[in-house]
């Protein structure tokens, strides 16, 4: 088959605007990176391709936020926490609860999760970023890359308006898919096209949470079991999150697979997919599973929840041993708790297994080689397919964007490419907004030593 035909574009990009710190992508850690840049002083602009902040959080309905804990200490601080606790303020949360992951595939893991209401948390970002002073654009798709004698120079994005550029000496990459490195020119890690499952969440409403609770956990494990054999389900979970009020139920049940998220032609089929199966797994649920007999289909998320695109090349590459032995890293700016999460590639379960402390993220691992003013934060950090797994959690992100975004806000005051910042003068300005970024910080039930 012959390659696809090329156009070359002439293209005359009106300047829309120029700042000292440009976030593309709010999800949990660009929302977090932009509020931390505008508490820091700077000049601050966050791009949304959606309608909404939180990413994960809202759009994709993951209800819960993740690894604020490691077991009953608390690792994540700052930004992130306030976050949770204005949530809860709002009503959209009744508190952190124990929550137990895999428990219907036959390897329960226990830990602390904030669950909540996503619409609650969507005015609560909004709130939050207006008083910090951060401009929002929503309903706009990153673009290109602005590259200049090797530094980034600033972004293009497609809008309601057209294409338009945004100039900053300091982008950071929250996309999710590091859209903005790739067009950079920075490389990423080849896993050989090898992509965890994804997941399209919806809610029920009208369900009896309390009465499922009380189904015995071997008994939902043979149910999901029967639904897996039947084809009525499509891997080993019974997952859902109870918002307050304990009458809905999200549930993160679809698992859609061989679905490379950066090819639009697959990103397409992986939603019609998701649609699908979820058809499926309503009918299942209820005629099988105790509580949810009357229960109604409320909503599907906005789009499909993507585990792992791509990871970049940076000047440090964070290892599942980094984690599983605890390493210090001089220039730590977050801590992690875990569960290491991997879902196998075209099977039915789940490896899970917890760090035996909480781990520290070095600053190296959110600074990609070769380009001057980028940073990132999530997922596509400088990692083993292994460590990823680990640090995707979203208060684990979230305590990343708020290492970025403050380092981004020091470095463009100062006019020092962000390479060229001490850590310790970012950690300063971390521990100032009580953040936690040592194992040295926390002590038996996340209290600041």
């Amino acid at each position: 088959m012959p390659p696809p035909a090329t156009i070359q574009e002439t293209l005359n990009t009106p300047v829309a605007g120029r700042y000292d710190v440009l976030v593309v992508g709010g999800g949990a850690s660009g929302t977090v990176a932009a509020i931390a840049a505008a508490r820091t002083g700077a000049r601050t602009l966050l791009v949304e391709r959606g309608g909404c902040l939180g990413g994960a959080a809202t759009a994709n309905l993951v209800a819960q936020w993740v690894a604020f804990f490691h077991g009953e200490t608390r690792v994540v601080g700052g930004i992130p926490f306030e976050l949770a606790e204005r949530v809860q303020a709002a009503g959209g949360s009744d508190g952190f609860h124990r929550y137990v992951m895999g428990e219907a595939a036959g390897t329960p893991f226990p830990l602390r999760v904030l669950p909540f209401n996503p619409e609650t948390v969507k005015w609560v970002l909004d709130g939050t970023v207006d008083e910090a002073g951060v401009e929002v654009l929503l309903h706009t798709t990153f673009a290109r890359a602005l590259v200049q004698n090797g530094a980034i120079a600033g972004v293009t994005v497609e809008t309601v308006q057209g294409r338009l550029a945004l100039l900053a000496p300091v982008v950071v990459d929250a996309s999710g898919d590091a859209l903005v490195c790739a067009s950079a020119g920075v490389p990423s890690k080849d896993d050989g096209g090898e992509r965890q499952p994804c997941t399209l969440s919806f809610r029920l409403s009208n369900v009896d949470v309390a009465r499922f609770k009380a189904v015995p956990s071997d008994q939902r494990r043979a149910l999901v079991l029967g639904g897996l054999q039947r084809g009525e389900l499509f891997w080993e979970s019974l997952s859902f999150v109870s918002t307050p009020g304990g009458t809905d139920a999200i549930c993160l049940m679809s698992r859609i697979q061989d679905i490379d998220a950066l090819d639009a032609r697959d990103a397409s089929r992986a939603e019609q997919e998701g649609r699908r199966q979820i058809a499926s797994i309503v009918g299942f649920l209820q005629r099988e599973i105790p509580g949810f007999e009357k229960a109604v289909l409320a909503d599907i998320a906005e789009r499909v929840g993507v585990r792992e695109t791509r990871r970049i090349e940076g000047r440090y590459t964070l290892s599942e041993d980094d984690i599983m032995q605890a390493r210090s890293f001089q220039d730590s700016v977050a801590l992690g708790a875990g569960p290491m999460d991997r879902h196998q590639p075209g099977g039915t379960g789940i490896r899970l297994y917890a760090p035996p402390e909480p781990f520290e993220i070095p600053l190296r691992a959110l600074l990609p080689v070769e380009m001057e003013g980028l940073l990132v934060c999530g997922r596509t950090l400088s990692a083993t397919r292994e460590a990823m797994a680990g640090a995707r959690h979203m208060a684990t992100s979230m305590a990343m964007g708020q290492a970025v975004g403050t380092l981004g806000a020091i470095a463009a005051a100062s006019g020092r490419s962000p390479s060229c910042v001490p850590a310790a003068q970012v950690q300063q300005r971390l521990a100032q907004a009580h953040a936690f970024f040592r194992r040295e910080q926390v002590a038996s039930h996340g209290q600041p030593t």
